[in-house]
């Protein structure tokens, strides 16, 4: 019978309720015994479908069952809060001094940046930025770097998905693509760096990443040399690393400066006397530079020949390697705390 049905249901409750010692097997057994898919609730469901008499009789009983039920429920959640309570664990010692809130740093590669800026600035310098998702007009073309030019194989390149017909879009190869930006919203004299990222896809190691940060500085005006770039770099080099710095300049190719160079430090080991960082050369490869070729000029709407500047650039990473001894180029976009909390 239906009446039999309901107190088995009650009993069995009751007993599963009283071996119930935690709160999430209480929490479970409730589900149960008075869920929304649990037995007793189906049973409540179908009385609109009894007798009269049935609905008197079964529908009174029902109801004192669940409430009976839910009782056993609430005593059972007091007993267990009870044995979970221990007074000695829940005493506070005010006397105990509080937990230290560890407090954040800057990154190391924003250190860098802020200190090869505020070095920048203090020669007259100002700051520039671009997007990191740029144009192949900016990122090739109006660097000299045309479709099917040699020197594109030299940066593979993230390209994005663009709608036919649009110029495409590639994550920057380099802060270089900043260059005309700045230069068709500014007129010579100027004086300006970009640091920023940059992405290109080859293969990582400890000395190359897909991801890196660079800074480019450009200066433009009537009558600039080889010698203002010399000069300013050699500057910034002996702020940098806080010594006596010397550089020189070896000939090289880079398609929007002619000329171009590679230039090398004297060795911060070694002091240019030989050692296993400088390969007993006594000498550092740090980066590129050049004068700005004239087809970059016009691209950014000056006159062929009117103005003469250099560019230079180079790895932000790599600076910080040298000047913290820093043998693997991975470790600043690791994450590792352990590498990271020691700057």
């Amino acid at each position: 019978m239906l009446k039999d049905k309901v107190l088995t249901i009650k009993n069995r409750a009751l007993e599963e309720i009283k071996k119930a010692s935690t709160n999430n097997a209480l929490f479970s057994l409730r589900v149960k015994c008075l869920g929304r898919k649990s037995e007793f609730n189906y049973i409540l469901k179908g009385i609109k479908d009894l007798s009269p008499e049935e609905k008197k009789n079964i529908g009174q009983l029902a109801n004192e069952i669940k409430k009976e039920i839910e009782n056993a429920f609430f005593e059972k959640e007091k007993i267990i809060k009870q044995k979970m309570f221990d007074p000695e664990k829940e005493k506070i010692d005010v006397t105990i001094p509080g937990k230290k809130i560890s407090r954040g740093h800057l990154h190391i590669l924003s250190k860098v940046q802020y200190e090869i800026e505020n070095i920048f600035t203090s020669m007259g310098f100002e700051i520039a930025d671009g997007p990191e998702a740029e144009t192949e007009h900016y990122n090739f073309d109006v660097l000299n770097i045309p479709k099917n030019h040699p020197a594109r194989d030299m940066q593979d390149t993230f390209w994005l998905k663009q709608t036919i017909g649009k110029d495409r879009i590639t994550m920057r190869t380099s802060t270089s693509a900043v260059q005309v930006r700045y230069m068709e919203k500014h007129k010579p004299p100027l004086r300006t760096i970009v640091p920023g990222r940059c992405f290109r896809r080859e293969a990582t190691d400890s000395t190359h990443d897909h991801t890196f940060f660079q800074f480019e500085a450009l200066m433009v005006d009537e009558n600039i040399n080889v010698g203002n770039l010399k000069y300013i770099a050699q500057e910034f080099f002996s702020k940098f690393f806080k010594k006596d710095v010397k550089m020189r300049f070896r000939p090289s190719y880079f398609p929007f400066t002619e000329p171009s160079f590679e230039f090398d430090i004297s060795c911060l080991v070694c002091d240019r006397k030989g050692c296993s960082a400088c390969r007993g050369g006594g000498w550092l490869e740090l980066g590129g530079a050049g004068m700005v070729n004239q087809n970059v000029f016009v691209a950014a709407g000056y006159s062929r020949n009117k103005y003469q500047g250099f560019a230079w650039g180079l790895g932000l990473e790599r600076l910080a390697m040298m000047k913290y001894k820093i043998d693997d180029v991975r470790l600043f976009h690791s994450g590792d705390l352990r590498f990271i909390s020691q700057f």
